[in-house]
């Protein structure tokens, strides 16, 4: 069975890219990072969510000598111009701390009315081949930003974005309709018939 390597640690996104695989009859050897603890993280210096994909993709795939997936995602406000977008995991400093990250956003949107809050969950997948091939698939998940956060599912900004067409926020949702809808869900998606083509 041929493997593919997933450049992350959470064992719910591969969790969730191995029942896309299945579903697409994609028999293959998923694994996470874990699977190669010597291989340090990749630092996260590109300028855009594809940028950052392509280099923790292209890294594992070097180290491992394998096929690698990996993506990146943010949440990208209209009225900020696109920001926090690929600084969104450490919007208010600190590399992941959703609760900071989140009053920030809300305390800089106080005064902004519903109309124009509008804001988008995107998310960059790609896939690196050992020789160098290299292709980037993106997702995306439209919506508004509530005032207060709601919902206790999910993680990050999940509590604040109502995805267009819902009433309730991503947090909200079950794990099975978040995943249905959601920007990640949609780029992996997206990649099944990438990975056909160069992995088989």
């Amino acid at each position: 069975m041929k493997r593919l390597i997933l450049a992350t640690r959470n064992a719910g996104k591969i969790t969730e890219l191995h029942a896309i695989l299945a579903d697409a009859g994609l028999d293959l050897d998923l694994v996470g990072a874990d699977a190669y603890p010597d291989i340090p993280d990749v630092k996260e210096t590109g300028v855009t969510f594809a940028e950052n994909a392509l280099l923790k993709a292209h890294a594992l795939a070097r180290a491992t000598g394998l096929p690698a997936v990996a993506d990146d995602s943010g949440l990208c406000v209209d009225v900020l111009g696109g920001a926090p977008g690929i600084f969104s995991a450490r919007w208010s400093g600190t590399h992941g701390d959703d609760q900071a990250n989140l009053d920030l956003l809300l305390a800089q949107l106080g005064d902004i009315d519903t109309p124009h809050r509008g804001a988008y969950f995107a998310c960059a997948a790609a896939l690196a081949l050992p020789d160098g091939t290299e292709r980037v698939v993106e997702g995306r998940l439209n919506g508004i930003l509530r005032h207060t956060p709601s919902g206790t599912n999910g993680f990050g900004y999940d509590p604040i974005l109502q995805p267009d067409g819902e009433t309730r926020t991503c947090a909200e949702l079950t794990p099975a309709e978040k995943n249905a809808i959601s920007h990640r869900g949609k780029a992996f998606r997206a990649l099944v018939p990438v990975v056909r083509e160069l992995v088989g």
